[in-house]
């Protein structure tokens, strides 16, 4: 059984120790991260065309950038994501039996629209713009609402629905939750010579030999620490002729280091769980068909 522990987590960040377990297993969640975690997106934008007469001025629904490259960067914009209350339209409860022109309903996907003047000195539409057409909760999260959409100056203005559904990375960066996701073996730290460990020691960085629990170092964030630390004694400095490996890194057999951030949509812990609930179903389904074939 795979042991899972959260070393650090933040709102958009997460470091996830995993033991008894091998590299293969854990790749196979780094690539279900990226690939396959369910992720509401904007897929669909309906620009509003014409002009409007408002405090003696002419807007008009023109600007500085096309309808496509202001939908891409829609598309990309991170949009709440509640796995419990939204289905993929193939498979939402009322939709998954009708053609797929006529699929959407608020079972399966989420509406927003805009509506924005340009000004003389030129104004900036963000992602603070998006209004949701239901719960308030939903609506972009603060910390991302100064993504910006385009410029518009006098006379401009811009009108549009944008409608999000339910998708995976696999089909498009947009569903694509996670990224920078990584892994590394965990590792402690062993003395081998104490007298040229002192070395080290002397440069008074941090970490001392009283960190060490009989020649060992296990606590992950002061390993972390004295990685960074070791390079004032490593291959380039005039220090590492004498030092020479006076203290060396392990790797722990089984046990790796999981880490990555999400773009907003959901917290990393919840990005995690639909991973492996991802990937437990692959290995369901290739079961049921082994026992089917044999």
């Amino acid at each position: 059984m795979v042991k899972v522990t959260i070393i650090e987590e933040s709102e958009d960040k997460i470091k996830i120790l995993m033991a008894e377990t091998d590299r293969a297993l854990v790749n196979s969640i780094r690539r279900s991260l990226i690939s396959d975690t369910p992720k509401m997106a904007i897929e669909t934008v309906r620009f509003e065309m014409g002009t409007i007469e408002q405090e003696d001025q002419v807007w008009e629904t023109t600007g500085p950038l096309p309808d496509e490259m202001i939908a891409q960067r829609l598309a990309m914009i991170p949009i709440p994501t509640r796995h419990d209350e939204f289905h993929f339209q193939d498979e939402c409860p009322n939709c998954a039996e009708l053609v797929e022109e006529d699929r959407g309903c608020p079972m399966c996907t989420m509406i927003y629209t805009c509506k924005a003047f340009g000004s003389k000195e030129g104004t900036m539409v963000t992602a603070r713009d998006l209004n949701y057409l239901g719960d308030s909760s939903l609506e972009i999260p603060e910390l991302y609402k100064s993504i910006p959409i385009t410029k518009l100056f006098q006379g401009q203005m811009i009108e549009f629905y944008a409608t999000a559904i339910m998708g995976r990375g696999k089909d498009h960066a947009k569903w694509s939750p996670a990224c920078g996701v990584t892994f590394e073996p965990r590792q402690v730290a062993v003395i081998n010579n104490k007298s040229k460990a002192k070395i080290l020691w002397d440069l008074k960085l941090g970490i001392t030999a009283k960190d060490f629990n009989d020649g060992k170092l296990e606590d992950y964030h002061k390993v972390q620490e004295l990685k960074s630390q070791l390079h004032h004694v490593g291959e380039g400095t005039e220090e590492s002729r004498t030092f020479n490996d006076a203290i060396t890194l392990e790797d722990i057999p089984g046990e790796f280091i999981l880490s990555f951030e999400t773009d907003g949509s959901m917290s990393p812990k919840t990005a995690f769980n639909m991973a492996v609930k991802e990937l437990a179903g692959k290995f369901g389904n290739i079961e049921q068909d082994s026992k089917a074939v044999l």
